[in-house]
């Protein structure tokens, strides 16, 4: 028996000796346990408890690499080294950015955190422009789910920007949340605004007029510029495509006692004809444009805000026959369009030395324009000041106030119809004052809801007294969801010749049926965000469902005559409605995605000989998405794949055209491989629409632009006339590209 427990005893003493060692730990974030987190040790995994803490055991002594990750987290590594039986560590993992913290301004016309804004708000960096390097806003608004760049001529390739299917007019683009970028320049400005100055951008889909007035019916997107005090020393962002199209941008800072200035440069050139689909035209403008941009901040007491900013852009573009030249500007042997731009802008904002939050705005732009489409001139001058006081008070800790007065001045002159006296004899330029003043009360009821009420009251000489109130209500249930419920009115003020590209190309004569009317909207939008923390991955759901009915809306009639467009107010009225959902999933391996997908029906009503019609909006697909997907390999090698996709539109075709009235399905894909370098430096490269895809027949007669030949009943039977307007895609097709950035000195904090 005494032989028996010896040899018991014995072989508990050598198990023991040999046990596996135990690692214990305990995975937290800010404090707080992480549970649910996977942690790979040794090839072994295990997964933290509701406590987040984690056992698991080692087969020796050593040194070893966790890996850590979980939903909502960053994934990361570290190291331990086991030395005794057991060994207890901790973890610290810090939470994914999900955007939901950052400031936005342009709901409230107030910095409030995302989150909390009653309204809601996307939020566009230009971190997600880099996924796919374009040389203007205008291009990059394509990432943006819901939000289509329309190029609405295949020749000079000018375009606005459509929100929800509504045309670019209907879109109000402010830079710094002033009105700089309106009516003529919608149509002609929006490319020379460069990457480098924007901080961030701002998109609020359905009117906003109770706060910004006249333009804002479909939607607003505000360009924030950057602060000069928190930019990046230097920064560069230089690349080029196998089209040959170069692009420069570049921007340094400077302090000057308690000022610091931000000074940038912007310049594209293309200077390269491509003809790919042999119709004698084109295929892509030719571009020779220069931004200069020019901010200062100034540091004062109480930290009160005070900042100027100035901007200078020139453009000179041209399309048509692969012939021309600048000699033939104006002529009727070969065909052009070619655009001479010069444009000035002043920005301005200063915090008033008193006791209450109260801030001065103004702002003044100069758009001249110098244009030939074939044989017709447009010249124009546009000049547009604004000012703006407002009072930013809270009242307690329920009732934020706003309350604020704004003076917009316009001149526009022109060479056609629009500026013209009764009798079309003078010139007769347009003189337009719009006064108006604003209220806003953020109303807290408790920490789960809140009430946001607006109202503005605008008058304007021609149309009187304008209207234009608003509500918004913002519900969290808990945590992780939030539900927003708005409804607001807009209105604009048209003048058509700076809206319509169609009324100055091509051979078709503009007719205005009456004189024409402002127009009104009226939009109800309800938002549902969710948050879903899962075991590998971290989901953020967005959807929202739009409704809004136009009065008043100014159509142009393309189909009643094929040599005119008739313009005239909607004897009836337009709906724009659907539903938009945006999807943002970080796993807990390094891969990103951002998808979104939009349906909509956009249309308009009216009667017609006692017979109700009804009309599908030109360039708005039912169906609409993006998609944006983000890899980081080992070594700072990153993958970006980003495309957008569009269904069927309604395209604007000529009697018995032989091309179809709706565009097929298409998707623009891109793909770009980045290699980061220590010291703020990347290297980047990739390749665009890898589909290869391009529009067919874009132009129509493209061999006879000046319609010199339309009478000819045997070989024109349908009199078909010169048209570039049928559009639906860029006509640029797949395209290498290759480039490099450079930072230095950012500062900490900065998204």
């Amino acid at each position: 028996m005494k032989i028996l427990t010896t040899i018991f005893l014995f072989c508990l003493i050598q198990v023991a000796a040999y046990a596996q060692p135990v690692l214990k730990g305990n995975i937290v974030s800010g404090g707080k346990p992480v549970p649910f987190a996977s942690v790979s040790i040794a090839g072994k995994g295990v997964v933290t408890d509701s406590a987040g803490k984690f056992k698991t055991e080692i087969v020796q002594f050593g040194h070893y690499g966790i890996k850590v990750s979980a939903a909502g987290y960053v994934s990361s590594i570290h190291h331990v080294t086991v030395v005794d039986a057991v060994t207890i560590i901790t973890i610290e993992l810090q939470p994914l950015q999900n955007n939901l913290s950052e400031i936005v301004i342009t709901g409230t016309m107030k910095e409030v955190s995302r989150a909390e804004s009653p309204v809601p708000v996307e939020v566009i960096t230009p971190k997600l422009f880099q996924k796919n390097p374009v040389p203007n806003l205008f291009e990059a608004m394509s990432m943006v789910n819901g939000v289509k760049p329309q190029l609405n001529c295949n020749i000079c390739n000018t375009g606005d920007i459509h929100i929800n299917g509504m045309e670019g007019p209907y879109t109000m683009i402010l830079i710094d949340g002033m009105p700089i970028v309106s009516a003529l320049s919608t149509v002609y400005g929006l490319s020379g605004i460069p990457n480098s100055i924007v901080e961030r951008i701002e998109v609020v889909k359905g009117p906003g007029s109770s706060l910004y007035g006249s333009e804002a019916m479909g939607g607003i997107i505000n360009v924030i510029t950057k602060n000069p005090i928190k930019a990046p020393l230097v920064s560069a962002d230089v690349f080029t495509t196998s089209w040959k199209e170069y692009s420069v941008d570049a921007a340094t800072k400077f302090k000057i006692g308690s000022a610091t200035s931000l000074f940038g440069i912007n310049y594209f050139n293309y200077n390269n004809p491509v003809d790919n689909n042999k119709d004698g035209f084109t295929d892509v403008t030719l571009q020779n444009r220069i931004s200069v941009f020019n901010k200062w901040s100034i540091e004062r007491k109480e930290n009160r805000l005070a900042s100027v900013a100035a901007r200078y852009v020139y453009e000179d573009r041209w399309g048509g026959e692969m012939r021309w030249n600048k000699a033939f500007r104006g002529s009727d042997s070969i065909y052009g369009e070619s655009i001479y731009t010069k444009r000035w802008e002043l920005i301005g904002m200063y915090q008033l030395p008193v006791r209450e939050k109260i801030l001065a705005q103004f702002s003044f732009n100069r758009h001249e324009q110098n244009s030939w489409y074939g044989t017709t001139p447009y010249m124009a001058d546009q000049q547009v000041l604004f000012a703006q006081l407002y009072w930013d008070k809270q009242f307690g800790e329920q009732h934020n106030f706003l309350l604020g007065g704004s003076y917009r001045y316009t001149l526009y002159d022109d060479n056609t119809p629009g500026t013209a006296s009764a009798d079309g004899i003078k010139n007769a330029p347009s003189y337009t004052p719009l006064p108006g003043i604003f209220v806003q009360d953020e109303w807290k009821l408790s920490n789960r809801h809140k009430l946001l009420m607006g109202y503005r009251y605008d008058y304007d000489r021609h149309h009187g007294n304008v209207h234009s109130p608003r509500i918004a209500y913002k519900w969290t249930p808990g945590k992780s969801n939030t539900i927003r419920a708005s409804f607001g009115t807009g209105y604009r003020v048209v003048n058509l010749f700076t809206e319509d590209h169609a009324a100055l190309t091509g051979a078709r004569e503009v007719v205005i049926a009456e004189s024409l009317n402002p127009e009104r909207s009226y939009n109800g939008n309800l938002n549902y965000t969710l948050k879903i923390p899962m075991r590998d991955a971290f989901i953020g759901l967005d959807i929202t469902g739009f409704y809004s009915y136009f009065t008043n809306k100014i159509v142009g009639d393309f189909d009643a005559d094929p040599n005119k467009i008739i313009y005239d107010n909607l004897k009836g009225h337009a709906i724009s409605k659907g539903v938009a959902l945006n999807a943002d999933i970080n796993f807990s391996f390094p891969l990103k995605i951002l998808a979104g997908v939009t349906y909509m029906k956009v249309y308009q009503v009216e009667s017609n000989s006692g017979t109700i019609e009804k009309t599908t909006q030109l360039h708005a697909p039912e169906w609409s998405g993006n998609l944006t997907a983000t890899y980081s390999f080992p070594l700072q090698f990153i993958l970006d794949i980003t495309g957008r996709w569009d269904g069927p539109m309604r395209l604007p075709v000529l009697p018995h055209d032989y091309r179809p009235e709706y565009s097929p399905w298409f998707c623009i894909a891109n793909v770009q491989l980045t290699k980061k370098f220590t010291g703020g430096f990347e290297l980047y490269g990739g390749v665009k629409n890898i589909f290869n895809f391009v529009p067919h027949n874009p132009i129509m007669r493209p061999f006879d632009p000046f319609d010199k030949m339309v009478n000819d009943p045997v070989n024109n039977p349908y009199g078909y006339t010169f048209d570039p307007s049928y559009n639906y895609a860029p006509l640029q097709g797949v395209r290498g590209f290759i480039g490099m950035r450079y930072q230095l000195g950012r500062k900490s904090g900065q998204h």
